[in-house]
């Protein structure tokens, strides 16, 4: 068959720097497995009650959305759905203790965790407080020395420093002996947190949390929108009138974008309420006119155009994250704080340099990881975890590095870092197994621990550590199934490609912002070939352009670190793709290109 015109155009090669690699997807591997969802007669009806494509009422339906009224609203949230802050369990208490500390001019301490979604948090109520009047500082402690929560060394310091009432955010929930501590050197204690609580709670005059009260509609809130409710419930019960005053109301426009920076980077599910403010608040990011924020964008070369959650995730909440992994997260909520232009560019530029030796160190430990991985064969099929120690890593990072362990090996990890016969680290998840619950059973060896179903932090003597493991090893497998270890890749529907008009990719955008819970959607084709010879493009080749047909429509598509499979390309004359499509614009055309999520042959 002849190439159509269409299909002539779309061979010819956009050049390599206007490709963006804004789309997070799982790194095919010899048993990533598709996972295909079924088709559904419902998505016509819906599709032409909501004037959409079918393509993208069948992404809805598998959302779990399913007539008009919640697909309207998923598709175009308004801040006016956001849940008014008195309906936060806690809210009302912590809401009166601190009108009573602003008016008798007690000293307030924000405490935060040191990543994105608590430096977000107190940022967000620290610059709250001050617009009040109110007499406040802010806390974080140190990553490796302090480690997360509220701990009793720096509680004491504060109340030496006169410190009356202190407000935690993102952690706070499961410290009992320093709230204990708090209350006995007379300090008063607002918990606000997201975190898994323990059956019995701290002591404290008031704790703030969306899980206390199962009829609260948005349990899933991360530490920063905790925050922002509690900024919001503050702002109202100070304002004069039924709306708020310019200068808090402007300051709230701002707090949007700061939660939805903690929102994103925190991964909490961006549906519902989350999705709501994750969606206005990166409208409203360029326009921000904190310092700091203007300042981060800046450095990051973002400037003068639309963001997403992808440049959230891996270009800005990285450079703040960095400050704690690298050195000390106060100097990143001194950034979101500061209302100078100069201190800002001049701290932004300096956490772009520490994410840049972050991303170094990363690297290294992570080939050292992978090379512990099958020197002690834990990639051997029986085994169903991973636990790896060194005192050669650093331990800001071990996170990060446990989430690349997971994608390549696709099973529960955890990273630690030993220092003085004691470790602590980081662990991640895979899908259906909840590592907080699984840490819990093992606990008999631990110091401390905390964190999610999907990510968690560990304590431990070093001395413990392989019977930690062997415990861990034996919890895995006795909740894993040798389906479970095999990485899948959910595709939503198969379609000819044909079906991808420059109209129907674009309108996919309305299913924005994308993230936990709302991932960008993948199809599929089957039974495709090449239009032209595959080029491996980047410095490094590791890139792959090619341009497919099924004689329907040709597409040209990136993949991004395929380049070794563009031998394997001309040697088959038909193959399978999966792929998020997108719009790719440069020199003033915009086509439709796919990025490669996965090629199946057959």
């Amino acid at each position: 068959m002849q190439p159509t015109a269409r299909m002539q155009k779309a061979a010819k090669p956009a050049p390599v720097r206007a490709l963006r690699e804004s789309h997070k997807v799982r790194l095919p591997g010899p048993k990533t497995k598709w996972v295909i969802r079924p088709t559904d007669d419902r998505s016509r009806r819906l599709a032409k009650s909501l004037k959409v494509s079918p393509l993208l009422a069948h992404v809805l339906i598998n959302r779990g959305i399913t007539d008009d009224h919640t697909g309207g609203i998923f598709l175009r949230p308004k801040l006016t759905e956001l849940i008014e802050p008195g309906q936060m369990p806690g809210i009302e208490a912590a809401v009166c203790r601190l009108k009573q500390a602003i008016r008798n001019k007690e000293k307030i301490t924000v405490y935060g965790d040191y990543d994105v979604d608590g430096i977000t948090g107190v940022a967000i109520l620290w610059q709250m407080l001050t617009l009040l009047g109110a007499q406040v500082d802010y806390y974080i402690p140190h990553r490796i020395d302090e480690g997360y929560g509220l701990n009793a060394k720096a509680v004491r310091q504060l109340a030496k420093a006169g410190s009356k009432l202190l407000i935690t955010v993102d952690c706070g929930v499961t410290d009992f002996d320093a709230a204990l501590l708090a209350e006995q050197l007379a300090i008063a204690l607002i918990i606000t947190d997201h975190h898994q609580p323990d059956e019995e709670l701290p002591k404290a005059v008031a704790i703030v949390h969306p899980a206390l009260a199962d009829a609260y509609p948005n349990p899933d809130s991360s530490g920063a929108m905790v925050a922002f409710k509690l900024a919001w419930a503050i702002a109202n019960e100070f304002n004069v009138g039924t709306k708020l005053g310019p200068r808090l109301r402007e300051f709230m426009l701002n707090a949007t974008s700061l939660a939805a920076m903690g929102t994103v980077a925190d991964i909490v599910s961006l549906r519902g309420e989350n999705r709501v403010l994750t969606s206005y608040g990166l409208k409203a990011l360029p326009e921000c006119r904190l310092p700091g924020m203007q300042a981060l964008i800046e450095t990051a070369g973002l400037t003068g155009r639309g963001l997403d959650s992808f440049d959230i995730g891996f270009r800005l909440a990285p450079m703040l994250n960095a400050a704690g992994r690298m050195g000390h997260a106060r100097l990143a909520v001194e950034l979101l704080t500061s209302d100078s232009e100069l201190r800002s560019m001049k701290i932004a530029e300096y956490l772009k340099e520490q994410n840049k030796q972050r991303q170094q160190c990363e690297r290294k430990i992570f080939k050292q990881a992978c090379e512990m991985v099958a020197r002690c064969g834990l990639d051997h099929p029986d085994k169903k975890s991973i636990v790896l120690a060194s005192e050669d890593w650093h331990g800001g990072v071990l996170g990060i590095v446990a989430s690349r362990i997971v994608d390549k090996f696709y099973r529960p990890t955890i990273m630690l870092s030993i220092e003085d016969a004691k470790a602590q680290g980081s662990g991640r998840s895979i899908p259906g197994f909840c590592l907080l619950s699984a840490i819990r059973e093992c606990s008999q060896h631990l110091i401390k621990f905390g964190g999610h179903k999907m990510a968690a932090g560990i304590t431990i003597e070093a001395a413990k550590i392989e019977q930690f493991a062997n415990l861990f090893e034996a919890h895995a497998k006795k909740n894993l199934r040798e389906d479970d270890i095999v990485a899948k890749l959910y595709i939503d529907a198969v379609a000819p490609l044909s079906e991808f008009r420059k109209d129907t990719v674009s309108q996919l955008q309305l299913l924005a912002p994308f993230g936990q819970g709302n991932p960008r959607p993948v199809f599929a084709t089957k039974g495709v070939r090449l239009a032209a010879p595959p080029r491996r493009v980047g410095i490094r080749g590791d890139h792959l352009q090619l341009v497919i047909t099924d004689n329907t429509a040709s597409i040209r598509c990136i993949g991004f670190r395929f380049g070794k499979w563009a031998k394997k390309l001309q040697d088959v004359e038909f193959f399978n793709v999966a792929y998020q499509p997108q719009i790719n614009s440069y020199n003033g055309n915009s086509n439709v290109e796919f990025v490669l999520a996965d090629i199946q042959f057959e």
